[in-house]
């Protein structure tokens, strides 16, 4: 099922090198559409719905999964040229942070926060993502990031929620789910059962419902052993 194209789209979180490696991946052939039964194969049910939704976000495929000439001019170029298409690509997907009255070369990291906050109410834990990605394709692009944010983004560590705890609650998917490295009876890890047994995404839930999905993953993960 496809998302509403009229709900506002999130800044990408996903890890900056799975970004990477996916549009080094697609040098050899770009699919005729970017869906589940390519990205399958490669990612996890997590990790490949964030990846799709930020190509949507930086404009690289189209509502359906289609890939628009943007994409296909980045994976084509080299060098010089694929830092100026990654240049233009950070100017406009995040718009909302360079026509602010904030200077991205002396910005604080609170600013760079604030930013993301006021324009897409995200969580602490999703902002910090959001501007670790930034960070990175701003940096491909030979673009200069104030030296106050990417030192606090190298030196950043997860917030009081990412601390151990016995279990993690989806409220959306009414679930509740413990966490132990214990191992079954027929040698399958209890961590991998628990994986593959949270709930499954859905495009098409509100980016509130979204958010909190990624975040009580992202959160498995770390328990797991799996982050």
């Amino acid at each position: 099922m496809l998302s509403n194209p009229s709900k506002k789209l999130l800044p990408p979180y996903v890890s900056y090198r799975t970004f990477l490696n996916f549009i080094e991946g697609l040098e050899q052939t770009i699919p005729a559409r970017i869906d589940r039964s390519y990205w399958g194969e490669r990612l996890s049910g997590s990790t490949g719905a964030q990846l799709v939704a930020a190509l949507r976000f930086l404009d690289l495929v189209d509502v359906s999964g289609f890939p628009t000439l943007k994409l296909r001019q980045l994976v084509g170029s080299r060098e010089d040229q694929r830092a100026e298409i990654l240049k233009q690509i950070t100017l406009e997907s995040y718009s909302f942070f360079f026509e602010s009255q904030v200077d991205p070369q002396s910005a604080t990291y609170a600013q760079m926060e604030e930013a993301f906050h006021d324009n897409y109410q995200i969580a602490n834990d999703v902002a910090r993502k959001c501007i670790k990605f930034f960070i990175g394709l701003a940096g491909n692009s030979g673009m200069k990031i104030s030296p106050f944010v990417t030192k606090k983004n190298r030196t950043s560590r997860p917030t009081a929620s990412a601390k151990k705890s016995s279990k993690i609650q989806t409220k959306n998917a009414g679930t509740e789910i413990p966490i132990s490295s214990a191992t079954v009876p027929n040698g399958i890890s209890l961590d991998k059962l628990l994986i593959d047994k949270f709930p499954g995404f859905d495009p098409s839930w509100p980016d509130d419902v979204k958010i909190k999905w990624f975040a009580a993953f992202d959160e498995l993960l770390k328990r797991t052993g799996g982050g």
